[in-house]
């Protein structure tokens, strides 16, 4: 029989430290575009002066600065172990998103970065991990499931749960294909709306959880998306066992400067942008859901 893992011993991997000069940008060129869905689409950036791409850890973010608008704080998409190029994922919701989704092959912006503290995967090696995303939820997860195909043999059960709109809005289904079909994933999708061509699940995210094999002593959770569902999602895990401390989220809101030095992101004692993004739910307790703390 399994023994059950000891609870983790080592915290949160600490925020990974900012750039010598976290004001300086670099400048970066796009080399790729696509149109994901009606309002989210997918930048590749390299390096203007040539050389390798910034290193980041999956969860981390970068500040992308459209010229004559502004910036934005903007998860990092791609595959940490690729060095050549940058992926970021982004929904149109505003000026800056706006004006970056514009951008075509060639254009230039500036890139700062990569900020904050990422997700705990080498802490969780030889535990089973669920991955719970809605919607543009997916894309700081994206990097956590690269990393689980690289190194899928570190990890115990993998389950993914993935929620959206409708099915024009999901994203990365290439992925969760390779995942069930040769990385030994469970990978469970639903939908809000959706035709009479649609053959998949329609409902809640948390109506899937339920489908997954949870073993609550040795089990953590990943979890991105609106934060209504976080906070649902949460209680179904609860009810199944698994403890705040082995439920982490990722917070983006309200990050201006990347580096606690604004204030804009601050909640309670905590700056999302350098505390986190990533956090337990054990380690923000009543603060999450809080607005204007």
């Amino acid at each position: 029989m399994t023994q059950p893992l000891p609870p983790l011993a080592t915290p949160l991997p600490a925020p990974a430290g900012p750039p010598l000069d976290p004001w300086a940008p670099t400048p970066y060129r796009v080399v790729r575009v696509r149109r994901d869905t009606a309002d989210t689409f997918t930048l590749w950036l390299r390096p203007q002066a040539g050389g390798p791409a910034m290193a980041f850890a999956p969860g981390q973010f970068n500040m992308l600065y459209a010229f004559g608008v502004g910036e934005s704080a903007i998860s990092i998409s791609g595959d940490a172990q690729r060095r050549d190029v940058l992926q970021h994922t982004i929904r149109d919701v505003g000026s800056v998103t706006g004006q970056l989704g514009r951008l075509r092959r060639g254009d230039p912006l500036l890139v700062r970065g990569p900020f904050g503290r990422p997700w705990p995967l080498a802490e969780l090696a030889g535990r089973d991990v669920i991955v719970v995303a809605g919607g543009i939820g997916l894309a700081p997860l994206r990097p956590v499931l690269l990393h689980l195909m690289h190194h899928r043999r570190q990890y115990g059960r993998v389950g993914v749960v993935y929620g959206a709109r409708t099915p024009a809005d999901l994203l990365f289904i290439a992925d969760l294909k390779r995942l069930a079909q040769r990385f030994a994933t469970q990978v469970e999708v639903t939908v809000d709306h959706a035709g009479d061509d649609w053959s998949g699940d329609v409902g809640l995210v948390t109506a899937l959880l339920g489908r997954l094999a949870v073993a609550p002593e040795r089990t953590a959770a990943l979890v991105c998306g609106p934060e209504i569902m976080m906070h649902y999602v949460r209680l179904e895990l609860g009810k199944r066992g698994i403890a705040d401390s082995q439920i982490y989220l990722t917070m983006e809101r309200s990050m201006k400067c990347a580096f606690g030095h604004c204030g804009h992101c601050q909640l309670g004692p905590k700056f999302v942008c350098k505390d986190g993004p990533v956090f337990t739910f054990a380690e923000l307790g009543g603060l999450f859901g809080r607005k204007e703390l």
